[in-house]
C-alpha cells in the first residue's frame, strides 16, 4: 500500500505494531537522540514524542529504522521488486511488431501517469505561521554534545535550475541558526550546488523550498541518487505507483509536494556564507564545521494535524542505514546496464556506503575485475568509493565469513591490490584532504596465468549434490 501522507504512514505503523506513542515530556536537546540511538541499536520501533519541550508539535523519529519499516514506507514492496521495474522499463527494446508497440504504449503511458500533479489547494499550507514565529516553532533536535547546534535533518530541499527551469529535490541538513536562518549544507557535487553556482554567476538570490514529512516516498526519492535533471517526484510516483500532487508555494515561484507536513519557504543569498557545523555525522564522527550558504525562511505553512518528522545519524547501524540499504538494491540495475558482468553488488552498513564496495562478477577473461574497479571508480556516486573488493559470482556478499575467507585466500597483495587517487566522500575523515586521497581496489577472484597465477588454482572443496541429498533424507534417522 502507497501512503499518500505522514500520517497515514504512521497509522499503518501503528497498526503493524511498529509504533511506540511516548507522551512524557521529552528534550529535542540530546535527550530525544539517546532515546532513539538506543532503540535503534536494539532494532526497535518508530518512535512518535507527542510532549515534546518548546513545541506543539508531535516528532516522529525511527520511522524507516527496520528492513520491514522502510519496505513498508515504498509502498510495501521488496527492494528487490521494485528493481525489477526499474529494469524492465531501463531494458525497452525498439518495437519489432504490432504488438510490441501496443506493449510500450502501455509502458510509456505508465511512466506518463507518475508524472507529478498539480492542484490548487493543499493541506501542506492549511496553516501560515505568522513571520514572527518561524524556526523556534519547530522541534528541532541538537543531536549530539558537540554538534554546532540544531540540526534539521530530514529536509527536502527544493530547488530550481535558473537556465532550463527544471526542479531538483535533494536532502541536505540545515543547521538552526536562529528563528529565521539556517545553514545550506549542500556538497560540491549535488545537484542543489549545481543550481546555486549558476544563480552565483548571475549575481541573483537564489529561491529555495523546504519541505517536510507527506508521502514517505518523496522523503526517500530526495535521497535516491538519480541522474541530474530527473524529476525525482516522478521517481516517488513510480514508487507509489501513483501521482505526487505539488501545489504552487506561497511566496517563491517553486513547486511543492501538497501533502507535506511543513513547507519552509525562503532564499539563499550568493554573496553569504556563514559557519556550519561541527556535526555528528553518519561515519559515527563529527564532521569538522566549515563556511556554508545561507539559507533565510521567509514563510512557514503547514497542515492542521502536522508531524516533524526527523532522524539522528552517528555509528550504525542507525536509522539511515536501511534508507542507504534500499537504494544498494534498486538501483543495482541501473550499475548493471552499465557494467553487464557484475552479478551482485554489497555496500557494507560499518562503510557508511561510501568507504567499501563489495562486488561480485561473472568473469570471462583476465583483468575483468580489474576494469570493473576502474569503472566503478568513474561511475556517478561509486566514483567516491575508497575500497573497492571484486569476487567470483558464487559467493554471497552477505555472508561476512565467506568475504573474509575469500579475501584471505584469493588475494595476493602483490598481485591483486590496485592503489589509485581521486575524489572521495567528504565525510572520510582519513584522507589527506578535504574530498581527495588514496583508493584501493581488490581483484578477490580466481586467477589465470595470464593475471600473473604461476601455478594452477586450486579447486574448492564442495560435496557432491548426491551425498548432501543422501545425507538430507536421512536427517532425522541420525537423530538430529
Amino acid at each position: 500500500m502507497a501512503y499518500k501522507n505522514l500520517k497515514s504512514f504512521i497509522d499503518a505503523l501503528d497498526g503493524m505494531g511498529e509504533l511506540k506513542r511516548i507522551r512524557a515530556e521529552v528534550d529535542p536537546f540530546l535527550e530525544i537522540t539517546e532515546i532513539a540511538d538506543r532503540v535503534s541499536k536494539s532494532y526497535g520501533p518508530a518512535l512518535l514524542f507527542e510532549n515534546v519541550k518548546g513545541s506543539r508539535f508531535p516528532l516522529l523519529i525511527n520511522a524507516f529504522g527496520t528492513y520491514k519499516r522502510m519496505e513498508a514506507a515504498l509502498g510495501g514492496h521488496a527492494f528487490y521488486d521494485i528493481a525489477r521495474r526499474i529494469e524492465a522499463h531501463i531494458k525497452m527494446k525498439p518495437p519489432k511488431s504490432i504488438t510490441d508497440k501496443i506493449k510500450m504504449l502501455f509502458t510509456l503511458k505508465e511512466i506518463a501517469d507518475y508524472l507529478p500533479k498539480k492542484v490548487k489547494k493543499a493541506p501542506c499550507q492549511e496553516i501560515v505561521f505568522d513571520s514572527g514565529e518561524i524556526l523556534d516553532r519547530l522541534p528541532v533536535l541538537t543531536c549530539w554534545p558537540h554538534d554546532g547546534g540544531p540540526f534539521i535533518t530530514l529536509p527536502i530541499v527544493i530547488t530550481k535550475d535558473p537556465e532550463n527551469d527544471i526542479q531538483n529535490i535533494g536532502m541536505y541538513r540545515m543547521q538552526k541558526y536562529d528563528n529565521t536562518a539556517t545553514g545550506m549544507h549542500w556538497q560540491y557535487n549535488k545537484d542543489g550546488a549545481r543550481h546555486f553556482d549558476r544563480y552565483k554567476n548571475m549575481g541573483k538570490q537564489m529561491a529555495v523550498a523546504v519541505a517536510l514529512g507527506g508521502s514517505p516516498a518523496v522523503t526517500y526519492a530526495a535521497t535516491a541518487p538519480l541522474p541530474p535533471d530527473i524529476d525525482e517526484l516522478m521517481f516517488a510516483g513510480f514508487l507509489n505507483k501513483s501521482p505526487i500532487e505539488i501545489v504552487k508555494a506561497k511566496t517563491v515561484d517553486l513547486m511543492v509536494p501538497a501533502e507535506s507536513d511543513f513547507i519552509l519557504e525562503g532564499y539563499v543569498d550568493p554573496n553569504e556564507e556563514k559557519i556550519e557545523g561541527p556535526f555528528g555525522d553518519h561515519t559515527g564522527f563529527y564532521s569538522p564545521a566549515d563556511a556554508y550558504p545561507v539559507f533565510h525562511v521567509t514563510c512557514i505553512t503547514c497542515r492542521k494535524d502536522a508531524v516533524y518528522p526527523t532522524t539522528i545519524v552517528g555509528k550504525p547501524p542507525m536509522e539511515d542505514c536501511y534508507m542507504a540499504k534500499a537504494t544498494e538494491r534498486i538501483f543495482l540495475p541501473m550499475i548493471r546496464m552499465l557494467v553487464p558482468e557484475i552479478v551482485d553488488m554489497e555496500l557494507p552498513m560499518e562503510g557508511v556506503f561510501h568507504n567499501c564496495a563489495l562486488i561480485s562478477i561473472d568473469k570471462k577473461y583476465a583483468g575483468q575485475a580489474k576494469k570493473v574497479i576502474h569503472v566503478l571508480w568513474g561511475l556517478g556516486q561509486m566514483a567516491s568509493t575508497k575500497f573497492i573488493a571484486v569476487f567470483d559470482k558464487d559467493i554471497n556478499l552477505r555472508d561476512s565469513g565467506t568475504v573474509v575467507w575469500k579475501l584471505l585466500n584469493n588475494v595476493d597483495p602483490g598481485r591483486d591490490l590496485l592503489f589509485s587517487q581521486g575524489p572521495l566522500d567528504a565525510l572520510d575523515h582519513s584522507a589527506p584532504y578535504p574530498n581527495f586521497g588514496g583508493k584501493m581496489g581488490i581483484d578477490a577472484t580466481r586467477k589465470t596465468r595470464e593475471e600473473g597465477m604461476g601455478r594452477d588454482w586450486p579447486e574448492e572443496i564442495t560435496m557432491s549434490d548426491e551425498m548432501k541429498n543422501q545425507v538430507t533424507g536421512r536427517w532425522k534417522e541420525y537423530g538430529f
